[in-house]
């Protein structure tokens, strides 16, 4: 039983059955930057928070516009029957790579508390359950459940994670200013992997959620210490423990990050 439907017939149709991708970034480029646009001229947070579901608005779009099954691509959001080593990789690499990171500073001569870990619990539980619900909710069923899908059935998982990862940074661009897009291209590697060995965008929101709240809350030093100017010494440190952990990942997986292996 097929789970596509005829593509509909008009030029525009068949220009996005042929260009998904294309399509898909410029629908989500249009709806989020034009409600953030919004928000920033006075229209709030509601504008703010409704620009997240640019992605996956449009990749609901391009499904249906292109004649595929909305049911087929949203059914992976609901997909957790997958072995608990995921799950702990989905709540557990975030705050790793904090511990990584920290530890460096320490290293370093940073004040570093680890006390503050019991502290900051609860903000990190609740930047958690928010972002599940508001942030990698409606962000997932796009990047990872539409955009690497489409891409991967064109290029290799390395080649798709680094387009994708691009357009994904950009995208945070007027949220985190002209350097916003490197930190989530990066990021990228580790959702592929996930995606891949899962095909779960449920998973991928959780990694979403996991790893806001350890940047918001798991760098163990005072905040008026950690963050004393843009690109300070714990933002490069950050980079370079998110860099280093990448790069572990893509020699593991040999550049394959997930593709292949039994689900």
């Amino acid at each position: 039983m097929t789970t596509t439907r005829p593509v509909q017939d008009s030029r525009a149709g068949r220009w996005v059955a042929r260009h998904r991708f294309i399509a898909f970034v410029a629908l989500a480029y249009a709806i989020s930057w034009s409600l953030w646009l919004g928000a920033a001229a006075g229209g709030g947070q509601a504008f703010f928070l409704l620009g997240g579901l640019g992605p996956m608005a449009a990749a609901a779009i391009v499904t249906a516009v292109s004649g595929g099954s909305l049911i087929a691509w949203i059914r992976p959001v609901w997909r957790w029957r997958v072995p608990a080593r995921w799950w702990a990789y989905a709540l557990g690499l975030p705050a790793l790579l904090y511990v990584v990171a920290t530890l460096v500073l320490q290293g370093l001569g940073f004040p570093v508390d680890w006390s503050l870990g019991i502290e900051r619990l609860p903000d990190y539980l609740g930047t958690l359950v928010f972002v599940l619900f508001l942030g990698g909710a409606m962000e997932e069923p796009g990047w990872r459940g539409f955009g690497l899908a489409v891409l991967q059935e064109r290029y290799s998982p390395l080649r798709a994670t680094i387009v994708l990862g691009l357009v994904w940074g950009v995208w945070h661009v007027p949220i985190y200013g002209p350097a916003g897009f490197v930190v989530p291209w990066v990021l990228a590697v580790f959702y592929t992997l996930l995606w891949n060995a899962t095909h779960s965008v449920g998973l991928c929101i959780l990694l979403h959620a996991s790893f806001t709240p350890a940047q918001d809350h798991l760098l163990l030093m005072p905040r008026q210490d950690a963050y004393t100017a843009v690109l300070d010494t714990p933002d490069w440190v950050i980079l370079g423990t998110y860099l280093a952990a990448a790069g572990v990942v893509v020699a593991m997986t040999r550049g394959r990050l997930g593709a292949g292996l039994p689900r």
